[in-house]
């Protein structure tokens, strides 16, 4: 299994088109924003150099993991070679696994590239703070590496792409990505896994600690996550 998540993480790095959508997009729109608000606070009175940091990492990450999972896997069971690896050695639940921990390792560009262009734009954080928000970051990030291998298995080749972008970008605009959620949307926004993802960063803010009701949130989307991406795979090994 190893030598597979070696495999999928250098495909991934290698293509071009991760690099420009998943890392540089992000650190650009990052650049944008606080431009636009001249160094300012957006509403809550958060710094929005600081707000932004953390949105564009989490948009950066999701997109990394959404996109290159299941579009990959969509694609791999069109070719056949999902099928050649079930002839292997490789036991189903070690591919699935693989392919989650290999897309959640590959947001680690992107959260990096907007934190590095964060620090010179003067966000003022501790190294336990900047290590700290990098790894619950990181951490987060398989939740959506799960939904990425379940929505492969779920869709075709050509119907992929629209749901995954269509499901990315209501769970980015109701999710805090674009602007902070308001108070009337806030009962709603914890049912979206990208909310509570941004919500994770919140430990970062001067009296504030880690949200443990967007952790315990996150789990649980894990493990539903987890849960349809097995339920998934099951059912295309039994329609092969």
């Amino acid at each position: 299994m190893t030598t597979l998540i070696r495999l999928e993480i250098l495909r991934t790095l290698r293509n071009k088109r991760y690099l420009m959508f998943t890392v540089l997009y992000p650190a650009l729109l990052y650049v944008f924003f606080i431009s636009a608000y001249s160094g300012g606070d957006v509403a809550g009175g958060i710094p929005a150099k600081s707000y932004f940091m953390v949105s564009m990492a989490t948009f950066g990450a999701v997109g990394a993991v959404l996109t290159g999972s299941a579009q990959r896997i969509s694609l791999e069971r069109k070719s056949g070679w999902v099928r050649q690896l079930r002839l292997t050695a490789l036991p189903g639940r070690a591919y699935t696994v693989g392919k989650i921990a290999s897309c959640a390792v590959t947001t680690l560009p992107a959260i990096v590239v907007v934190f590095v262009i964060g620090a010179v734009e003067g966000v003022k954080l501790s190294a336990a703070q900047w290590l700290g928000l990098a790894a619950v970051l990181w951490l987060g990030s398989f939740v959506f590496a799960a939904l990425g291998v379940a929505l492969g298995y779920a869709a075709q080749p050509d119907a992929v792409q629209p749901i995954v972008m269509i499901v990315y970008m209501l769970m980015a605009l109701f999710g805090g990505t674009w602007f902070p959620v308001g108070d009337s949307l806030k009962a709603f926004a914890r049912f979206n896994p990208v909310y509570l993802y941004n919500q994770l960063a919140s430990f970062v803010q001067p009296g504030h600690s880690l949200d443990t009701v967007a952790v315990a949130g996150m789990s649980a989307f894990l493990a539903v996550f987890v849960a349809a991406a097995a339920f998934l795979y099951r059912r295309d090994t039994r329609q092969a």
